[in-house]
């Protein structure tokens, strides 16, 4: 039985901490920064949790995220 393709964007954007929640990104700061203010670029710069309602769909995508630090 062959294993099944993790999605390889999902992969790259995702990251697991310790506890097993999913950190990501956050979006709206790759570009146009100028005209943002300087309280909404400094909000920008760490990054998030994935919600919980939308944790098992990213689990989905990365099937074998578990075993990735």
């Amino acid at each position: 039985m062959p294993k099944i393709k993790t999605n390889k964007t999902a992969y790259k954007k995702f990251r697991k901490t310790a506890k097993g929640k999913i950190k990501r990104g956050k979006a709206y700061r790759s570009h146009n920064t100028a005209k943002k203010s300087p309280k909404t670029r400094r909000q920008l710069r760490g990054g998030g949790y994935v919600d919980k309602a939308d944790t098992g769909l990213i689990k989905g995508l990365l099937r074998y995220f578990s075993k990735r630090k």
